[in-house]
């Protein structure tokens, strides 16, 4: 799990919370269900307009997964493991690589491709292809949850325009200007909290989480093609080093 978006997401709302009761309000002075359902609901729908229901819905699913449950892999630690996996390939041959354990699903599915005897060609263009399809998933939810960002404050502001109309047309009645102006301001609040405490960090993040997995599997695929062109294991740990930045690239060379 990473624990930064959960920490992030639940402290933003919590400081929301905490500057209430700083103030001597109450919580439930917050909450209304017409502004919550302009927004929300509003937002929605406007998504539904862009994409397919199948789509919004796997985004959100994906999204949320890819930016709570993701778990970061280390370049230095995948680059090791390679190296340990290239020098069994090379004393024992590709059907040891049947026994190898490799957590990651991508990367076990490469080394079972080389012990099954792939070409080096085969076995690059179908890593590559699982790997261009994942990277369209998770930046489609980037983009889902990038326009939910961007929609939310103007649904914010569509109930605020319901609210000042609701208090300028009962301007009679005292009684009624309260709750409008309530609504008004309540509304641009949600709308605004929703977009800058949940959509655009969920969607930076998945766009972090994209670019980063991309570049690891890129990894992975020029590690298993140059195994199973039996390259050396030295050579392949330094041909890989280029993908860590220059202070990791000298402490892992160093260490090898």
């Amino acid at each position: 799990m990473d624990i930064a978006t959960v920490i992030g997401i639940v402290g933003g709302f919590a400081v929301l919370i905490a500057a209430i009761l700083l103030e001597g309000s109450s919580p439930m002075s917050f909450v209304n269900v017409l502004p919550g359902v302009v927004v929300l609901g509003g937002t929605a729908m406007a998504i539904l307009v862009r994409y397919t229901m199948g789509s919004f819905a796997a985004a959100i699913v994906l999204g949320l997964k890819s930016a709570v449950l993701y778990k970061h892999v280390s370049p230095t630690k995948l680059i090791d493991q390679i190296a340990e996996i290239a020098e069994t390939m090379r004393r024992q041959g590709p059907i040891a690589l049947e026994q190898v354990e490799i957590e990651d699903k991508f990367f076990q599915r490469g080394v079972r491709m080389i012990a099954d005897g792939f070409s080096a060609e085969a076995l690059r263009a179908s890593l590559e292809r699982e790997r261009d399809l994942d990277y369209e998933r998770v930046e489609e939810g980037h983009r889902i949850f990038k326009v939910m960002g961007d929609t939310a404050p103007g649904m914010g502001m569509v109930g605020t325009l319901i609210g000042l109309v609701s208090m300028f047309g009962h301007m009679d009645d005292p009684k009624k200007i309260g709750p409008g102006m309530a609504i008004a301001l309540l509304a641009t609040f949600y709308g605004a909290a929703i977009s800058n405490v949940f959509a655009l960090p969920i969607s930076d993040k998945l766009a972090h989480r994209a670019q980063e997995e991309g570049t690891n599997r890129t990894l992975i695929i020029e590690a298993l093609v140059m195994i199973r062109e039996g390259r050396n294991p030295t050579t392949i740990r330094d041909e890989l080093a280029s993908y860590l930045p220059l202070h990791h690239r000298e402490k892992m060379l160093e260490a090898a």
